[in-house]
């Protein structure tokens, strides 16, 4: 079935969808730190750390409370993490672990990675809200860009675009795409969003995504932010040359001083060390504030509350993730606001 929805997979109804919540206002492994006991509208801390609170494989009616207690408690944003289906054999190896096997389970929930922003933007005001990682040259580029600048225009400005180059063959395979050249069909992907965002006529000949003058209205009203994934060294040379941000895989407090360092050296040799950059880098073992005090000094701008299934267990109630996001909001969030 998924071959014949190829990459040209429809957003008509996700787009209602946006538009019904943000209008209607709607209500109703390798991160661990405690255990469970840009534009108008962005949330702001000072000069200090920014935290975003990971939301992947939480419960998807937990979505919307998660995003409200997220925002009363000073974190900076929320990101939903992305994969297009569960394949009952997963024949890829997943490159963040030593045996090659995925963390998650096969019953993880993925829910629509823009429907379930959107919903979550729209009972919050100031929080911002990402992806780690949406699979950028999985899709279609004209759909993405479409779904992306609505969602954009109707947050007000709160949304970032995290995109990674995918990892799962089979997802590819499935959608009926060359997985060998997915990482060509990112580049142009990430250069035909820009050029649909700005709402202009424009039209695109690449090798792998071609098109004749179009435009897509309507349109953001500010730049949206692009943070990419991956620490390869051809993933870190693409962010550092065009990206306004990095997102980490989960790392060791060891490994980032380097990384950092890497990609610092890497955008001066673009020419774009004095333009604005983050980096939104989880933790894979337990920090201090005096870690992210030493981290924040070498250019890390964001930490991450790790995913609840690391925290409070694969499955857990409302009232368990508050207490763990409350604890993990008085023990960095306040004491580095404005640090």
């Amino acid at each position: 079935m998924w071959r014949l929805i190829g990459t040209y997979y429809s957003f008509g109804l996700l787009i209602v969808t946006i538009v019904c919540w943000l209008v209607s206002g709607v209500t109703s492994p390798a991160q661990y730190w405690l255990p469970c006991a840009h534009q108008s509208g962005q949330l702001r801390q000072g000069a200090g750390m920014k935290f975003w609170q990971m939301v992947t494989w939480a419960e998807t009616s937990h979505y919307r409370e998660i995003a409200r207690y997220a925002e009363e408690l000073g974190f900076y944003g929320v990101m939903n993490a992305d994969h297009a289906f569960f394949p009952q054999t997963v024949s890829s190896p997943y490159p963040y672990a030593a045996d090659g096997k995925p963390p998650m389970p096969s019953d993880s929930e993925y829910p629509d990675t823009w429907v379930s922003l959107a919903q979550m933007a729209a009972v919050t005001e100031r929080l911002m809200f990402s992806t780690s990682v949406y699979i950028l040259p999985l899709r279609n580029p004209i759909e993405v860009a479409k779904a992306t600048g609505t969602l954009a225009l109707m947050s007000d400005n709160r949304f970032i675009l995290g995109a990674g180059v995918g990892w799962m063959k089979d997802e590819f395979d499935a959608y009926g795409i060359d997985f060998s050249t997915r990482g060509q069909r990112y580049d142009e992907c990430l250069e035909v969003l820009r050029q649909l965002w700005t709402g202009d006529w424009t039209e695109y000949q690449g090798r792998h995504i071609a098109f004749d003058s179009l435009r897509i209205l309507p349109a953001p009203t500010a730049s949206v932010p692009i943070y990419l994934g991956g620490s390869s060294p051809v993933a870190l040379r693409r962010t550092a040359r065009i990206a306004d941000g990095w997102i980490g895989n989960g790392n060791t407090v060891d490994e980032v001083p380097p990384l950092l360092a890497q990609l610092q050296q890497l955008r001066r040799e673009a020419g774009r060390e004095h333009e604005p950059f983050e980096t939104v880098i989880g933790l894979s073992e337990p920090a201090t504030i005096a870690t992210y005090q030493r981290l924040q000094d070498l250019g890390m701008t964001a930490g991450v509350n790790a995913p609840f299934a690391f925290t409070c267990g694969w499955q857990s109630s409302l009232a368990a993730k508050r207490e763990q996001m409350e604890q993990f909001a008085e023990q960095f969030i306040r004491p580095l606001a404005d640090d």
